[in-house]
């Protein structure tokens, strides 16, 4: 298992794996479920990009944004069972990330699918003149 920290880390491949569930028993509302996952999906997003870099979305020098998020939905789940988000960024060039990721379900099958592309650049410094 590797911990990667929002502030920066060891330089790594950009794919990171990583399992989700709720705490508890969700109501069984298959929209909620979607919302929950469409929410949980933006979190180990765009800093599986900057990890080649061995740089943290929360670095102070960094401005990090997403631009565009989708996600489709490839058949039913529940987020109070296992899932299995693995996630890729085949380019991460000229400030900006793209990352795609897939879900799965404890059988194994593909539950979702998502791409996002974001803004990853140096911040500015402000001179004093």
């Amino acid at each position: 298992m590797q911990y990667f920290s929002p502030f920066g880390y060891e330089k790594a491949p950009a794919e990171r794996y990583v399992w989700y569930r709720s705490r508890g028993e969700m109501p069984s509302d298959p929209f909620l479920h979607q919302y929950l996952l469409g929410y949980i999906s933006d979190f180990d997003f765009l800093p599986t990009s900057l990890q080649p870099y061995g740089l943290g979305f929360m670095d102070p020098s960094l401005q990090v944004a997403t631009i565009d998020h989708s996600m489709w939905f490839h058949r039913p789940f529940r987020v109070d069972d296992w899932l299995l988000y693995a996630i890729e960024s085949p380019s991460a060039s000229g400030g900006r990330g793209f990352v795609r990721g897939k879900m799965f379900n404890m059988s194994g099958q593909l539950v979702a699918s998502s791409v996002q592309e974001g803004v990853i650049r140096q911040k500015r410094i402000k001179s004093n003149k």
